[in-house]
């Protein structure tokens, strides 16, 4: 296209980078005084200093004084039909389709998805509505529609649906239905070929880059820099995941996209797409044809793999049935992939090993090729860090309990944390053979970890000791141990039910001696639970002699000490 002007669509918002994260901040929403009253500059700071005290954003030291992180809140919510979105006079009445930040009946059903298939669905029905609009205004498109035209087509090509992150970057969020859907698939094909003949990518990327960046009029970063947050908020809808650092269809929902690609544009006008929006948009699955397909080609896919199911207690009469007997079989699948990944986690310890450096440092990335990138987030620090930790015990092993009965968090379909795991009980149940051992993470350094850390931790481990017929061993990580969390520890004491007194074993190990201890034990290809157990014994040895300053000092002196052993450079004390 000669006379073409490039413009990049965004489905999510670069200030708003984890959609995961969206059903948490609208439910404080729903629970505030806000409802209805999201506009005008008081109301916006009222409410980002509320997301703030929840803990759903980190507004550090007030930086944002204009608002802006609930102006981008209130955007997603209103853009996923959460809440009434703005209607503009030429469009139609705002009354006529509900006051508006008001919550919609879409946003009541959002609040009450309790798992991720349903959130997931949620975002499915939002993203499926075609609001925006085509370059030539005669209509409307949905993006995901578009990217699953795009992909399908890949598919029949090459037999992969796979899109790449470069390929997305410059023929996936930068085109739309007013684009030939074939010529696109060649311009991609031509890019991948190209790619893979240069001798060095990056110099080829910046260059085809500048070349598409002719036809656009702002940063051509934009490509790169907003790719990488529409692949995210395009695989909160469950029917994207990820590949590398691009995009395939999930192939339990190839049926569904299938459905979905049939249509990607539309001359509906926007008011009633906001209807369709804020009722909760219908999906091909709501017909019974469709998602008996949908249903039995899953059953074919778990059959392939040889996992066991059994639906012959549920009707399939409608389609409601038919999709609760579909979920049934996703969280058997899911379930199944993520016993799968646990067995990996031996084989990625070093990856693991640089989350907890990148965790140490507040946050970052990890650039080790244009594919493969390691990041922790800085405003989602305490989910990676418990997340980090899950993955560490799985790379250890030797577990009787299974991987997701070990963590609290949730997880998307990429195994990546939605968020850090509520209160109430314990972060990382690990329960071996012998003995099971509790770990707790916080990402606090100050002295306030003390009154926030001390009281749980020993219920937690209590409690714990109570349920477990066999010794329960406590670890409290944290990047920086305080002397009077150490302090707490050190004693131990717990009064149980009764005013039954317990003496609890608990260790603070920094978040650096646990990565120097568990990096010795793979390299001397050591890595086993009683290993673990025996360095939280012998950091106890001294508790009742030493005050803590000392104490902390001498459990530095054992990570050091047991990692020498490890290394079989010492012999044992």
């Amino acid at each position: 296209m000669t006379d073409e002007k490039i413009e990049i669509w965004l489905v999510g918002n670069t200030g708003l980078r984890n959609p995961n994260r969206i059903q948490e901040g609208f439910s404080v929403y729903a629970n505030s005084s806000f409802v209805g009253n999201l506009h005008g500059h008081d109301n916006e700071i009222g409410f980002m200093n509320l997301l703030n005290e929840k803990g759903i954003i980190q507004n550090e030291s007030g930086k944002d004084a204009s608002g802006s992180h609930a102006r981008k809140w209130r955007l997603m919510f209103a853009k996923n039909g959460f809440i009434y979105p703005q209607v503009s006079k030429k469009d139609g009445k705002q009354a006529d389709l509900g006051k508006l930040d008001a919550i919609t009946p879409f946003g009541r059903t959002f609040l009450k998805a309790d798992t991720l298939p349903a959130v997931q669905e949620c975002f499915l029905r939002a993203m499926s509505v075609e609001q925006f609009q085509m370059p030539d205004k005669s209509g409307y498109f949905s993006p995901l529609r578009w990217m699953l035209a795009i992909m399908l087509e890949l598919e029949k090509r090459t037999g992969f649906s796979e899109i790449g992150r470069m390929e997305f970057a410059l023929w996936g969020h930068s085109t739309n239905p007013s684009y030939d859907v074939n010529e696109v698939v060649d311009n991609i094909l031509d890019l991948r070929e190209g790619r893979a003949k240069a001798p060095a990518k990056r110099p080829f990327d910046k260059n085809e880059i500048a070349k598409r960046a002719e036809h656009y009029d702002k940063k051509p970063d934009n490509f790169k820099d907003y790719s990488d947050m529409n692949m995210r908020y395009l695989r909160i809808s469950g029917i994207f995941q990820r590949k590398g650092r691009g995009l395939i269809i999930v192939p339990t929902k190839h049926v569904l996209a299938e459905q979905l690609a049939k249509t990607t544009a539309s001359t509906v006008p926007l008011f009633q797409a906001y209807q369709t929006l804020c009722s909760g948009a219908p999906l091909p699955t709501d017909n019974k044809s469709v998602a008996k397909a949908l249903l039995d080609d899953l059953m074919k896919q778990m059959k392939e793999r040889h996992i066991l199911f059994d639906i012959s207690d549920l009707p399939l009469t409608t389609a409601v049935e038919i999709n609760i007997a579909r979920q049934r079989l996703e969280n058997i699948l899911a379930q199944t992939d993520e016993i799968r990944y646990a067995e990996e986690q031996r084989e990625q310890w070093k990856e693991i090993s640089e989350y907890m450096t990148l965790l140490i440092q507040g946050g970052g990335r990890t650039n080790y090729d244009d594919e493969n990138v390691i990041e922790v987030p800085k405003d989602e620090t305490p989910a990676y860090l418990e997340w980090t930790l899950w993955r560490a015990a799985l790379a250890i092993d030797h577990l009787v309990n299974k991987p997701y009965e070990i963590r609290g968090f949730r997880l998307d379909s990429d195994f990546l944390p939605v968020s850090a795991a509520g209160g109430g009980k314990g972060d990382l149940y690990c329960e071996f053979n012998d003995f099971t051992i509790l770990t707790e993470v916080t990402m606090s350094t100050s002295s306030r970890q003390e009154a926030m850390e001390g009281e749980p931790v020993r219920r937690h481990v209590s409690d714990a000791v109570l349920k477990y017929d066999k010794p329960v061993y406590g670890m409290f990580i944290a990047v920086k141990i305080d002397t009077n969390t150490a302090e707490t520890f050190r004693h131990g004491i717990w009064y149980a039910k009764g005013d039954v007194k317990q003496r609890l074993d608990i260790v603070p190990l920094t978040l650096a001696q646990f990565q120097k201890y568990f990096e010795s034990m793979f390299k001397a290809d050591k890595a086993r639970p009683e290993q673990l157990r025996d360095l939280i014994l012998q950091c106890e040895e001294q508790r009742d002699e030493l005050e803590a300053p000392a104490w902390k000092e001498f459990i530095d002196l054992m990570v050091n000490t047991k990692c020498i052993e490890a290394n079989g450079i010492l012999k044992k004390l």
